[in-house]
Parts: structure tokens; sequence; C-alpha cells
């Protein structure tokens, strides 16, 4: 046994320390999102002496506790990392530290460790636990937290002054569990807790002790209505009308927030953040930021607030929006100046994390959706602290300085470079209708592929739903049932789509049905029914399209998926045919149109797309193979060999060919119909 790679999960400490985390990490009243890191020691055998050796295994840098897998921790000799205590060059040169621990690592190490890694090994307990829960965070973050947190748990808990997390923070509380042996564990001012034990279950037992105690204190001995009398008009807007004006908002809001960097945003209506929104000390509690790292480090050190009453004309609200952003970035310029030194990393940006608008809710924007969710969750874990310490003391948050220190750490700084490449398509949000099958199915898998968050538009609302979960769930994928004929339909997808991923970039214009029959037998309704769908639904969708696009001065794409048959001209297909000619020649009225506000209109002209088609299934390729007098099976086989390249179009194939158009090497281009025809001769554009 070696206690390292796979096998991690076979010794008995490790497996324990695995099932604690899960437990602890499914609570969110326990840890925040990707926040604290647990550990155990033990004993496992040295492949290369055949001897015993001591171990720390440790949650590793950026993992989760409730999803914790054995991959996911850091495995060190522990007599190697408590011997870096005899190297420890002083808390000036306390990052040095980090790279140390690479050579701790027993076997290849598992996960990158941690910051807090020293905390876990030095301290001498066999389980430790750090953790950030709201009620822990809130004696933290208490002016008199250290004789809060005496009256709460007498020598139970010992308080710990503010340090910012690194080997020294390890070594202070080493030396508290040494001199407190009564303790089973300690609060960490304006940062979280930590508990420790002989056995994982014992760790875990004084963690829910901390947690709990914690939480029946502020209720027990807290003021009622922390946050001060609603404030007369900032009171929450009934349900239907605050999504409304949130999503009638919402790309105005990412706008601002993307003006350094495009942002992917997410919105919530949330009872706990209308009630801070609508109290007097709102505006108070929210200047003075978050407070715990893991917070700010994802919400910045403080939001953009909204001082309108929730009932201000709308326009009103937007013009303050971008007034209130422009202070934003000058305040933020002027933070960073404040506390940045010539060896500090250059400011990341200046726009807003966090948005809250009395009445309406939050907005919170990230690299991705899962990373604006989670800001989301780390400032109403801010907003459950503000109220606990308020409760009980006041909100006192660490000094800017410190936050600033943590901020912009070299080794924060070196986490950042760690990530991957983004994808092409990463902060982008597409909307692509009839994605419930066929070629919109496989359009939305490509984009998501590439890093797109998708709108599963589809008049069937079990396909649509069915496409989303495949493709990942609410962080990559989303469904709404619209029926693209219908005007209010149309808008509604829009606003689920603003309130699920902050606004649109990409529009697919895919919907479609197709009715093969000779002239003298087309019906008024057939013509209608296919004009209705095809082309006014674009028309429709695009014109949606253009309001968010505009609105959000972020460029965008439309592309429509239209047919080889907008310029081939063949028998038994007069309304499906006319319907694709409109919408070619939609796409070049609206590139001429929309190319002021960045917006390219571009088209695809797909033809013989039969397998997995839901056009086909429906009866046109029926309709089609009776046409050309061959068997329905052998329609797609037929149509690749009337083709130059001899080769089947598939679903895919066009999917292929929107990422070209939209991937990021064709920036120069619109107005251009794209053949996927495997080559129709008669149908090359001129």
């Amino acid at each position: 046994m070696t206690g390292s790679g796979a096998d991690m999960d076979m010794n008995a400490e490790a497996a324990a320390l695995l099932e604690r985390s899960h437990r602890l990490g499914a609570d969110p009243r326990n840890t925040n999102y990707a926040g604290g890191n647990t550990s155990a020691k033990g004993l496992a055998t040295d492949p290369v002496t055949g001897g015993e050796v001591e171990l720390l295994w440790v949650k590793g840098s950026g993992g989760d506790l409730g999803t914790l897998t054995a991959s996911g921790l850091a495995v060190l000799r522990l007599d190697r990392l408590r011997a870096l205590a005899d190297v420890y060059p002083g808390v000036e040169r306390e990052d040095e530290m980090v790279a140390a621990f690479d050579y701790c690592a027993h076997g290849k190490g598992g996960a990158a460790p941690s910051i807090d890694t020293a905390m876990h090994g030095l301290v001498d307990a066999a389980h430790v636990d750090h953790l950030h829960p709201d009620s822990g965070i809130a004696l933290a973050c208490a002016a008199d937290g250290e004789k809060l947190t005496a009256e709460c748990f007498g020598d139970a808990v010992v308080w710990v002054p503010w340090r910012r997390p690194g080997f020294q923070l390890g070594l202070d509380i080493a030396a508290i569990k040494e001199a407190n042996p009564r303790a089973v564990g300690c609060v960490l001012g304006g940062h979280g807790i930590t508990a420790w034990g002989a056995s994982s279950e014992e760790c875990e037992a004084n963690s829910l002790r901390i947690i709990r105690t914690a939480e029946r204190f502020l209720t027990d001995h807290g003021r009622p209505e922390p946050f001060g009398p609603v404030r007369p008009g900032f009171e929450a807007l009934p349900e239907a009308e605050r999504r409304r004006r949130a999503a009638a908002l919402a790309p105005h809001v990412r706008a601002l927030a993307s003006a350094d960097r495009p942002q992917v945003g997410h919105f919530t209506d949330a009872a706990v953040v209308l009630d801070f929104l609508a109290r007097a000390e709102h505006p108070r509690l929210a200047a003075l930021g978050t407070s715990c790292p893991d917070h700010f480090l994802r919400t910045k050190v403080r939001p953009l607030v909204v001082d309108l009453p929730a009932t201000a004309p709308l326009e009103d609200v937007v013009a303050r929006l971008a007034e209130l952003h422009a202070a934003y970035r000058e305040d933020y310029r002027a933070y960073y100046e404040r506390h940045a030194t010539p060896d500090s990393p250059p400011m990341r940006g200046a726009d807003p994390a966090i948005v809250l608008i009395p009445g309406v809710g939050m907005f919170s924007f990230g690299r991705d959706k899962q990373t604006a969710r989670v800001a989301g969750e780390f400032y109403v874990n801010a907003i459950n602290v503000m109220r606990g310490a308020e409760a009980v003391s006041t909100y006192a948050p660490i000094e800017e300085s410190e936050k600033f220190r943590i901020e912009y750490w070299a080794l924060e700084e070196a986490k950042l470079a760690r990530m991957p490449a983004p994808k092409p398509l990463a902060t982008r949000v597409a909307l692509v209708t009839g994605a419930g099958s066929g070629i919109g199915k496989a359009i939305a898998r490509r984009l998501v592929a590439e890093g797109a968050c998708v709108v599963v538009a589809d008049v069937d609302a079990a396909n649509a739903e069915a496409v989303a979960a495949e493709l990942g769930g609410a962080d990559k994928a989303v469904a709404v049932t619209v029926d693209v004929t219908a005007e209010e339909q149309i808008a509604a997808a829009f606003d689920a789509a603003v309130l699920a991923f902050g606004g649109v970039d990409l529009v697919v214009n895919n919907a479609g049905i197709s009715i093969s029959k000779p002239l003298l037998e087309t019906t008024a309704r057939d013509w209608d029914l296919q004009h209705d769908i095809m082309a006014r639904g674009s028309f429709l969708v695009s014109r949606e399209a253009a309001r968010v696009m505009t609105a959000q001065k972020l460029g965008g794409d439309i592309v429509y998926i239209v047919s080889k048959n907008s310029v081939f001209a063949g028998p038994n297909n007069i309304a499906y045919s006319a319907t694709k000619a409109d919408q070619a020649h939609q796409v070049r009225l609206l590139a001429a149109e929309l190319g002021e506000h960045g917006i390219r209109v571009n088209g695809v002209n797909p033809d013989g797309v039969v397998r997995g088609s839901g056009i086909f299934a429906g009866g046109w390729g029926a309709q089609r193979a009776a046409t050309y007098g061959i068997p329905e099976e052998k329609l797609g086989e037929f149509y690749a060999q009337r083709t130059i390249l001899k080769r089947e179009v598939l679903p895919e194939h066009v999917a292929n060919a929107v990422f070209a158009l939209v991937g990021g090497d064709l920036t120069h281009t619109t107005g251009l119909h794209l053949p996927v025809d495997a080559g129709v001769a008669a149908a090359f554009l001129r």
C-alpha cells in the first residue's frame, strides 16, 4: 500500500476522511462550495523500504468537500512536512514554504497542496477540519469577536486573531492547541473555524459542535431585525413583476460587468437577498464589503448597489447603473493604487462581480456559469455573516489592506495562472431554436463542447429538457419551451435565457418543418405554416436577439440554418424552398443593419441531412423519397450519391459549420452563406 494515486482510498484513514468531508460538505451551514479543507494522518507502507511511513492526506487546492475524491487529496510525508518548521524563514517569506510542500510529497503526491496544508500538518491531531460556516464567520467578523467567542464556548474554543493563511498561521494554531489541552478547536478572526480530533468521528463531532453552538448563540443572544427597519420603497416587488424587471435589466447589467472582459451572469431573487436590500442598513453593510477570504476572492471586496427604490422607472435605473458603474471602477482603481506595491500583479479588472438591485435581486458574474453562480452563493453567505455579526455586535470585516494582500497575493496569481486556457466559446451564451433533436441538438452539443452556455429552445418540452440534461445541466444548458410563431413565447424564452446566464451572445435560427407537395396540392395552410415557423419565426427570434445584444454592447452572432433549397430550384417543394429563400435574404438584410452594433449575421446551407433529422422523421423523408422514387431508408445514400463528394451530410457537419462561423477565426465575416451539402453544383453561390 503506497498511500498515493489510485490506492489512497484503500487506506482506512483516507477513506474515513473522504466520508467525513462528504457529510460536512453536503450541508451549506457547515461550509461553502470549494471552501475549507479537511485532513487525516495515518500510517501506510513505504514502497521503497517496506516499512511504515506516517502520511498526511489533506484536501488539495481548489477542491470541494462535498464532492471530494481520492484524486483530490494531496498526500505528504508528515516527517518532512514537520521538518519544514526548522527551515522556516519567517512570516515575511512564508510564501516560499508553499513550493517546499513539493519536497514533502509521497509518491506522486496527489493534488496540489493548498495554502492551509501547514495548519493540518503542524497541528498535533490525527484529524483536522478547517471550515467556513456562516455562524462561525459571524463571530469571527464581529467587532468584539474574541469576547463573544469566550461567552459562546468557554475554554472549549480558542480565539485566534486574524492572520493571512499560510505557514505562520499553522504554527500559531499548533501552539494554541498545545497551550489549550481542553480546546476542541478555534475561531479564526475574520476567517472561519478549525476543529480537531483523535479520530475522524471525534473531529467531525467537534466541527459540528462549534458550528451548531455558534448558531444557537446567535439566535439566543441576537437582537431582532439586525439589518434595521424596512426602507419604504425598497421592498421586494411581486414575483412576476420583479422577474420581468430583472430580465429587462440583465443585458444592461451584464454590459457593465463585462466592460473589461466578457462575463457569464447568474440571477437570484432569494428571500435572504430581497430582505437584506429592503432594510435600512444595507447600504452601510454592503459598503464594508465581505470578509472571509473565500468570500471576497469570488465577490470582490464590495458589490455595486443600486440606490434607487424598487419602483423607479426602468430607464432611470439603467442610467443610474451606468453612473454607479463609473464610480465603482474609479473606486476600485483607487483601492488598487492605495495598496499595490512594485511587486503586485497587474490590476485584473475593475468591474463588479456582484450587482444588487433593491426589490429585484442580485446578479453575480464570473468566467463561466458555475463561477457566477458560486459568487452569488458566497454573497448570500456574506449576508448571513453580516446578519449574525450585527445581531450580537457590529460587523467588522478585516482591513482593506489585508483584503488586497489576499486578492493580489502572488500565490493567488499563480493559482489563476495554472487554470486551463478558456475554450473558444467561453463566456458566450447561445440560444438554439429547434434544439430538441437533429441538427439543433448537434449544434447545441458542439457549442457546449466549445465552452458556451446553451439555451435549448424547442416546441417539444420533453425533448428540450432531455437535451439540456444530456449537455450537463443548469451550469451548461437550460431548456425553454417555445413556439417560434408566438411572439410572447419568444420573449419569454429570451427572458429565461438572460436570467439563467446574464444575456445572449449567439442565436441559431434552426427551428423548422417541411411539407413536400406539388404546387397544385400545396394549400394556403401549408404555405402559411412553413412561412410562419421559418421566415416569420426567424425574424421574430432575430429581432429579440438584436434587442438583447444591442443592450449588452458585446456584439454577437446570429446564424440561420437555411438550406441549399434557398438557391436551388427543385420540384414539389414550393412552400419550403420559398421560405428558405426568405431566410437567406434575412441574413443579408440583418448583416447590413446590425453590423454597426458588432453583430454578425451568417447562414449555413445544408442539404440531405437525413440521419437524426426531426424534419425527415416527421414525414418529410417519406415525401422526398416518393418524389425521387426510392425507398425511404435509402434517402441518405441517394442524397450522398448525387453530390460531388459522394458523402452523406450529418447533423454534426452542420454543427461544425456553425462553430466555424462563430468560433473566433472569422471575426470579419458577415452576410455569408456557407454550404454544407457535400457539393451540389446547382446550388453553388454566385
